[in-house]
Protein backbone atom coordinates (compact mmCIF):
# COMPACT_ATOMS: atom_id res chain seq x y z
CA UNK A 1 0.00 0.00 0.00
CA UNK A 2 1.19 3.51 -0.82
CA UNK A 3 2.47 5.64 1.80
CA UNK A 4 0.19 8.54 2.52
CA UNK A 5 1.83 12.14 2.56
CA UNK A 6 1.41 15.31 3.23
CA UNK A 7 3.25 18.10 1.98
CA UNK A 8 2.97 22.07 3.33
CA UNK A 9 2.77 24.47 0.63
CA UNK A 10 2.50 21.75 -1.74
CA UNK A 11 1.03 23.38 -5.41
CA UNK A 12 4.12 26.01 -5.49
CA UNK A 13 7.85 25.94 -6.53
CA UNK A 14 9.84 23.76 -4.02
CA UNK A 15 6.75 22.58 -2.45
CA UNK A 16 5.19 21.51 -5.79
CA UNK A 17 8.39 19.34 -6.83
CA UNK A 18 8.35 17.77 -3.60
CA UNK A 19 4.55 16.64 -4.12
CA UNK A 20 5.71 15.50 -7.64
CA UNK A 21 8.66 13.61 -6.87
CA UNK A 22 6.65 11.89 -3.83
CA UNK A 23 4.17 11.04 -6.49
CA UNK A 24 6.47 9.29 -8.81
CA UNK A 25 8.23 7.37 -5.82
CA UNK A 26 4.59 5.68 -5.06
CA UNK A 27 3.22 7.96 -2.17
CA UNK A 28 -0.20 9.15 -2.26
CA UNK A 29 0.41 12.48 -1.97
CA UNK A 30 -2.25 15.67 -0.65
CA UNK A 31 -0.73 18.89 -1.33
CA UNK A 32 -1.10 21.67 1.28
CA UNK A 33 -2.36 25.27 0.39
CA UNK A 34 -3.02 28.65 1.30
CA UNK A 35 -5.34 31.28 -0.71
CA UNK A 36 -4.88 30.45 -4.55
CA UNK A 37 -7.87 27.66 -5.21
CA UNK A 38 -7.16 28.15 -8.92
CA UNK A 39 -3.41 27.62 -8.66
CA UNK A 40 -4.07 24.91 -6.80
CA UNK A 41 -6.98 23.16 -9.18
CA UNK A 42 -4.74 23.74 -11.86
CA UNK A 43 -2.27 22.00 -10.37
CA UNK A 44 -4.16 18.99 -8.95
CA UNK A 45 -5.46 18.92 -12.97
CA UNK A 46 -2.13 18.71 -14.29
CA UNK A 47 -0.76 16.14 -11.75
CA UNK A 48 -3.27 14.40 -10.59
CA UNK A 49 -2.38 15.13 -6.66
CA UNK A 50 -5.14 15.41 -4.03
CA UNK A 51 -4.92 19.59 -2.73
CA UNK A 52 -6.55 20.52 0.68
CA UNK A 53 -6.83 24.06 1.54
CA UNK A 54 -6.29 25.07 5.18
CA UNK A 55 -4.10 27.42 7.31
CA UNK A 56 -0.31 25.83 8.14
CA UNK A 57 -0.39 28.91 11.30
CA UNK A 58 -3.96 27.94 12.56
CA UNK A 59 -3.76 24.48 15.14
CA UNK A 60 -7.28 23.33 15.07
CA UNK A 61 -7.32 23.78 11.05
CA UNK A 62 -4.07 21.63 11.06
CA UNK A 63 -5.24 19.16 13.53
CA UNK A 64 -8.69 18.98 11.37
CA UNK A 65 -6.74 18.57 7.95
CA UNK A 66 -4.62 15.76 9.43
CA UNK A 67 -7.73 13.85 11.24
CA UNK A 68 -9.64 14.31 7.94
CA UNK A 69 -6.55 12.79 5.88
CA UNK A 70 -6.74 9.89 8.04
CA UNK A 71 -10.34 9.66 7.66
CA UNK A 72 -9.95 9.17 3.86
CA UNK A 73 -6.73 7.64 3.30
CA UNK A 74 -6.19 5.32 6.57
CA UNK A 75 -3.11 6.72 7.58
CA UNK A 76 -0.47 10.13 7.64
CA UNK A 77 2.69 8.35 7.06
CA UNK A 78 4.66 11.17 5.41
CA UNK A 79 4.49 14.70 6.47
CA UNK A 80 6.77 17.68 4.84
CA UNK A 81 6.72 20.65 6.31
CA UNK A 82 7.34 23.35 3.75
CA UNK A 83 5.01 26.27 3.88
CA UNK A 84 6.95 29.24 4.78
CA UNK A 85 6.57 33.14 3.65
CA UNK A 86 8.78 36.08 4.45
CA UNK A 87 8.06 39.45 5.95
CA UNK A 88 11.68 40.84 5.25
CA UNK A 89 12.98 44.25 6.72
CA UNK A 90 15.60 45.35 8.83
CA UNK A 91 14.73 44.85 12.56
CA UNK A 92 14.52 48.64 13.28
CA UNK A 93 11.05 48.72 10.63
CA UNK A 94 10.21 45.27 11.81
CA UNK A 95 6.49 45.42 13.51
CA UNK A 96 5.49 42.81 15.98
CA UNK A 97 2.98 41.69 12.95
CA UNK A 98 6.08 40.96 10.39
CA UNK A 99 7.34 38.72 12.99
CA UNK A 100 4.57 36.77 14.38
CA UNK A 101 3.33 36.36 10.66
CA UNK A 102 6.36 34.35 9.89
CA UNK A 103 7.19 32.59 13.13
CA UNK A 104 3.38 31.12 13.44
CA UNK A 105 3.61 30.08 9.43
CA UNK A 106 7.26 28.92 9.25
CA UNK A 107 7.86 27.49 12.46
CA UNK A 108 4.61 27.41 14.07
CA UNK A 109 3.12 25.11 11.46
CA UNK A 110 5.88 22.54 12.23
CA UNK A 111 4.52 22.68 15.82
CA UNK A 112 0.93 22.25 14.92
CA UNK A 113 1.28 19.55 12.18
CA UNK A 114 4.14 17.01 13.70
CA UNK A 115 1.57 17.48 16.89
CA UNK A 116 -1.54 16.18 14.94
CA UNK A 117 0.18 13.82 13.13
CA UNK A 118 2.94 12.35 16.01
CA UNK A 119 0.45 10.37 17.44
CA UNK A 120 -0.88 8.58 14.47
CA UNK A 121 2.23 7.68 13.53
CA UNK A 122 3.69 6.40 17.27
CA UNK A 123 0.30 3.99 16.95
CA UNK A 124 1.38 2.64 13.49
CA UNK A 125 4.98 2.14 14.83
CA UNK A 126 6.08 4.22 10.95
CA UNK A 127 6.40 7.68 10.23
CA UNK A 128 8.89 9.97 7.76
CA UNK A 129 8.91 14.03 9.09
CA UNK A 130 10.84 16.32 6.98
CA UNK A 131 10.57 20.23 7.95
CA UNK A 132 12.49 22.75 5.65
CA UNK A 133 14.86 24.57 6.69
CA UNK A 134 16.97 27.44 5.10
CA UNK A 135 20.38 27.91 4.67
CA UNK A 136 19.69 31.21 6.01
CA UNK A 137 18.51 29.98 9.36
CA UNK A 138 21.89 28.40 8.97
CA UNK A 139 24.28 31.45 8.43
CA UNK A 140 21.49 34.06 8.81
CA UNK A 141 20.77 36.68 6.26
CA UNK A 142 20.45 40.49 6.76
CA UNK A 143 16.73 41.97 7.00
CA UNK A 144 15.71 38.47 7.69
CA UNK A 145 15.73 38.46 11.80
CA UNK A 146 12.61 36.85 11.90
CA UNK A 147 12.85 34.52 8.91
CA UNK A 148 16.25 33.21 10.06
CA UNK A 149 14.63 32.89 13.39
CA UNK A 150 12.06 30.70 11.76
CA UNK A 151 14.25 28.71 10.19
CA UNK A 152 17.00 27.97 12.82
CA UNK A 153 14.21 27.13 15.35
CA UNK A 154 13.07 24.20 12.62
CA UNK A 155 16.44 22.86 13.02
CA UNK A 156 16.31 22.75 16.63
CA UNK A 157 12.42 21.54 16.58
CA UNK A 158 13.67 18.49 14.60
CA UNK A 159 16.47 17.66 16.25
CA UNK A 160 14.22 17.75 19.43
CA UNK A 161 11.73 15.59 17.99
CA UNK A 162 13.98 12.58 16.21
CA UNK A 163 15.04 11.82 19.80
CA UNK A 164 11.39 11.40 20.52
CA UNK A 165 10.67 9.76 17.51
CA UNK A 166 13.34 7.21 17.24
CA UNK A 167 11.72 3.93 19.73
CA UNK A 168 8.49 4.30 16.78
CA UNK A 169 10.28 3.82 14.02
CA UNK A 170 9.33 7.96 13.51
CA UNK A 171 12.44 9.65 11.59
CA UNK A 172 12.65 13.52 12.11
CA UNK A 173 14.94 15.45 9.42
CA UNK A 174 15.49 18.58 8.00
CA UNK A 175 16.62 20.29 4.66
CA UNK A 176 18.21 23.15 4.35
CA UNK A 177 18.42 24.78 1.15
CA UNK A 178 20.55 27.58 -0.74
CA UNK A 179 18.86 29.84 -3.23
CA UNK A 180 16.76 27.87 -5.59
CA UNK A 181 15.15 29.65 -8.56
CA UNK A 182 11.85 30.12 -7.40
CA UNK A 183 9.45 33.38 -7.70
CA UNK A 184 10.35 34.35 -4.82
CA UNK A 185 14.31 34.38 -5.95
CA UNK A 186 13.47 35.57 -9.14
CA UNK A 187 12.17 38.41 -7.69
CA UNK A 188 15.55 39.98 -6.13
CA UNK A 189 16.83 42.60 -8.20
CA UNK A 190 19.45 41.12 -11.25
CA UNK A 191 22.72 42.91 -9.62
CA UNK A 192 21.99 41.63 -5.97
CA UNK A 193 21.50 38.00 -7.65
CA UNK A 194 24.69 38.33 -9.77
CA UNK A 195 26.56 38.58 -6.04
CA UNK A 196 24.24 35.65 -4.87
CA UNK A 197 25.24 33.15 -7.88
CA UNK A 198 28.56 34.14 -7.32
CA UNK A 199 29.22 32.87 -3.96
CA UNK A 200 27.78 29.40 -4.67
CA UNK A 201 30.83 27.23 -5.89
CA UNK A 202 28.44 25.20 -8.59
CA UNK A 203 27.83 28.52 -10.00
CA UNK A 204 24.32 28.39 -10.24
CA UNK A 205 20.63 28.82 -8.42
CA UNK A 206 19.62 25.23 -6.80
CA UNK A 207 16.26 23.96 -8.82
CA UNK A 208 13.52 23.05 -6.84
CA UNK A 209 14.33 19.43 -7.94
CA UNK A 210 17.69 19.27 -6.24
CA UNK A 211 15.31 19.80 -3.20
CA UNK A 212 12.63 17.15 -4.13
CA UNK A 213 15.09 14.49 -4.24
CA UNK A 214 16.31 14.98 -0.70
CA UNK A 215 12.98 14.51 0.41
CA UNK A 216 12.44 11.26 -1.60
CA UNK A 217 16.10 9.71 -0.39
CA UNK A 218 14.65 10.56 3.35
CA UNK A 219 11.18 9.63 3.15
CA UNK A 220 11.65 6.29 2.57
CA UNK A 221 10.99 3.51 4.31
CA UNK A 222 15.16 1.84 3.98
CA UNK A 223 16.04 5.32 5.55
CA UNK A 224 14.91 4.33 9.04
CA UNK A 225 18.38 4.96 10.44
CA UNK A 226 18.61 8.40 8.89
CA UNK A 227 17.07 10.68 11.79
CA UNK A 228 17.90 14.08 13.65
CA UNK A 229 19.90 15.35 10.61
CA UNK A 230 19.67 18.32 8.28
CA UNK A 231 20.41 17.78 4.75
CA UNK A 232 21.95 20.80 3.59
CA UNK A 233 21.37 21.31 -0.72
CA UNK A 234 22.93 24.73 -1.39
CA UNK A 235 25.57 23.87 -4.03
CA UNK A 236 28.53 24.49 -1.43
CA UNK A 237 27.64 27.65 -1.05
CA UNK A 238 27.56 26.92 3.22
CA UNK A 239 29.08 23.66 4.89
CA UNK A 240 27.44 23.43 8.17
Amino acid sequence: MARISLVTGGTRGIGAAISIALKQAGRTVVANYAGNTAAAEAFSAETGIETMRFDVGDYDQCVNAVNAIVAKHGSLDILVNNAGITRDTVISKMTRDMWDAVIDTNLGSCFNLCKAAFDGMKARKFGRIVNIGSINGQAGQYGQVNYAAAKSGIHGFTKALALEGARYSITANAIAPGYVDTDMVRAVPPDVLEKIVAKIPRGRLGKAEDIARGVVFVTADEADFITGSTLSINGGQHMY
